[in-house]
C-alpha cells in the first residue's frame, strides 16, 4: 500500500463509520412515529442518500485539505477540526432517537452547526476547495437544526412521559 494515499483511506474510513454509527443511532419505531412533524419535513428515505453524499464530500474535503496543507501546524488544524466535528456530529442521533430528547438534540446541534462553521472558516486559508466542500453539510445542518426546532416546539415537553 502506498503511504501517499493513507489520508484519503483515512478520510473516506472515517466518513463511513460516521455514517454506519449515525444509522445505527436512528431508529425509526414507533416513538418517532408518534411525533407531530411539520408538513415540510423530508421522507425518511431521503435522509440516508443526503447523508452519503454530504459525508462523502466532507471526506473529500478532509483529503484534500490534508493534501493542500503545507506545514505540520496546519494538518494538525484538519485533524483537530475534522475530529471535533466527528464527536458532534455522532452525538446528535443518540440525543435525539436512542435517548428521545430532541430538546437535548437541539442544543447539541448548535455546536454542530458551530463545529460546521469552524470548518469552513479553519479549511479556508488551507485549501479553498475543501472549505467549499463542507457547505452543503453546513446547509443541511441548518436545516435539520430548524426541523429539530420545529419538533421540539410540536411536541414539548420531553423527559419524563416520553420514557
Amino acid at each position: 500500500m502506498d503511504s501517499s494515499y493513507l489520508p484519503i483511506y483515512l478520510a473516506a474510513i472515517w466518513a463511513i463509520v460516521l455514517g454506519v454509527a449515525g444509522g445505527l443511532m436512528t431508529p425509526l419505531g414507533s416513538w418517532y412515529e408518534m411525533l407531530r412533524k411539520p408538513s415540510w419535513q423530508p421522507p425518511d428515505w431521503l435522509f440516508g442518500p443526503a447523508w452519503t453524499v454530504i459525508l462523502s464530500l466532507a471526506a473529500w474535503s478532509a483529503a484534500a485539505s490534508w493534501y493542500a496543507a503545507q506545514t505540520d501546524a496546519a494538518r494538525a488544524t484538519v485533524v483537530v477540526l475534522f475530529a471535533v466535528n466527528g464527536l458532534l456530529h455522532f452525538l446528535w442521533s443518540p440525543l435525539f432517537f436512542r435517548l428521545r430528547r430532541p430538546d437535548w438534540a437541539l442544543v447539541e446541534v448548535v455546536f454542530l452547526w458551530g463545529s460546521l462553521v469552524a470548518l469552513v472558516a479553519g479549511l479556508w486559508p488551507i485549501s479553498v476547495l475543501g472549505s467549499l466542500l463542507i457547505l452543503p453539510y453546513l446547509a443541511w445542518v441548518s436545516f435539520a437544526a430548524f426541523l429539530n426546532l420545529t419538533i421540539v416546539r410540536l411536541n414539548a415537553p420531553f423527559g419524563a412521559r416520553s420514557g
